[in-house]
């Protein structure tokens, strides 16, 4: 827990901001899986009483980012192959209905916006900085998702995303993966702007099932 940075810089709850920081400390590997989570230590160092800890951990447990085990506490989940396969199986179907969408709906700006976060995200791949292939990732699909002026159907494919966020980032510096999440950007760039919705289904669906692989040969290393 060494390397976990603590915000309480925020207009929240104290509970929120417990919540939100350890959960971002899960997503982004500074807490490692089958970590332990002390909660006196996460409480000095927060400068809050053990409550507000306490409750952040029960609702880290309810979205499935810890386990609370009988004599041992609270440790960070270790996520198997099979839940990964079973969110990326659902996330599949839900990006597909995205891009379809999209197709549809998608404006002349957010076109642009596509073209721009597509060619960034090359960019970092060129220059081998994984921090910004991960962000420039979101923002790619993040730009289909609010082309669908679909509110629920973005809530939804953000909660599955964090929930292999932290895998997600791990197969990113396999560079053996990177040409071909290059090469499906652009499918689905070219299947969306040119209102192809079969193609933008098909490369969309293709898409995340090759992540899912990827993330589980990852996981077998």
């Amino acid at each position: 827990m060494s390397n976990m940075e603590i915000n309480i810089n925020e207009y929240l709850p104290l509970r929120d901001v417990v919540f939100k920081n350890i959960r971002d400390a899960i997503l982004s590997g500074s807490l490692k899986p089958n970590e332990r989570l002390m909660e006196k230590e996460l409480a000095d160092r927060l400068g809050v009483s053990r409550t507000p800890v306490r409750e952040a951990l029960r609702k880290l447990e309810l979205e499935g980012f810890i386990e609370i085990i009988p004599r041992k506490g609270a440790i960070v989940k270790q996520v198997t192959s099979k839940e990964i396969k079973d969110v990326l199986e659902i996330r599949s179907v839900l990006e597909a209905l995205a891009a379809k969408s999209a197709c549809l709906k998608i404006t002349e700006n957010e076109k642009a916006q596509l073209l721009k976060a597509k060619e960034e995200f090359e960019n970092a791949v060129r220059s081998n900085n994984v921090d910004l292939m991960a962000q420039k990732d979101v923002e790619f699909h993040d730009i289909i998702f609010n082309a669908t002026k679909n509110e629920r159907l973005m809530q939804i494919i953000n909660n599955l995303r964090e929930q292999i966020y932290r895998y997600r980032i791990t197969y990113l510096y396999d560079k053996k993966y990177l040409e071909n999440i290059v090469k499906e950007h652009v499918e689905i760039y070219s299947a969306i702007v040119n209102k192809n919705v079969d193609g933008a289904e098909k490369s969309s669906m293709d898409h995340i099932n090759n992540q899912q692989k990827a993330i589980t040969n990852s996981l077998m290393m």
